[in-house]
């Protein structure tokens, strides 16, 4: 080896030796691990206010505003299923309603909940208002395959969805004492399976 090289050689083990461990570089850290997300399509939602509201209408705005922010972003979580839906408060509808036009209209308090919410959205994707529901649950069952493996998957080997009145069970989120955590995730994961099967 020429002297010339040894020089720079030396040089360069030299600079590695300075800056020994005093010189480490951050040990790249572990990305955390994503909640399962299907992210294709996505529910978007607006609420209709009056332009000047009065208390009451103030009140169930806040609600609803909190039911359907929470119901929205499980849906978008938890499945890819897309729709842009138009929200209302309207006291003369005694419970809530929605509609395959893409509306939800909220009237008594008691039902300005994320249940409720939940189980309106899935009215506008399809569920009882739909020419596919009538095909699919028309019967008092639902005979779509990927719906009913998934309930299956959840509940047994002879589990089944029943339908009747534009709605279903189990998971169909249809009273207070429905609601839990995972009967939501449920309804939302068995909503999707409904539409691939073709709701």
């Amino acid at each position: 080896m020429n002297a010339l090289r040894r020089k720079a050689v030396v040089g360069a083990l030299a600079a590695v030796l300075l800056a020994g461990t005093g010189a480490a570089e951050a040990a790249p850290q572990p990305v955390p691990a994503a909640r399962e997300r299907a992210a294709a399509a996505t529910i978007t939602w607006s609420l209709q206010r009056a332009s000047n509201p009065t208390q009451d209408q103030r009140t169930a705005y806040d609600l609803i505003t909190s039911a359907m922010n929470a119901a929205v972003a499980r849906y978008n979580n938890l499945s890819d299923l897309g729709k842009n839906i138009t929200v209302r408060y309207d006291p003369g509808v005694p419970t809530a309603d929605g509609n395959i036009n893409g509306t939800i209209r909220f009237g008594n308090r008691a039902y300005m909940n994320e249940r409720t919410a939940l189980h309106e959205i899935a009215h506008t994707i399809g569920v009882g208002t739909s020419s596919g529901w009538s095909r699919l649950g028309g019967g008092g069952t639902w005979t779509g395959g990927q719906a009913t493996a998934l309930v299956r998957q959840f509940d047994g080997a002879s589990a089944r969805i029943s339908t009747g009145g534009g709605h279903f069970w189990p998971y169909g989120l249809n009273y207070d004492n429905e609601f839990s955590g995972t009967a939501a995730d449920r309804h939302v994961r068995i909503v999707a399976a409904m539409v691939r099967d073709g709701l």
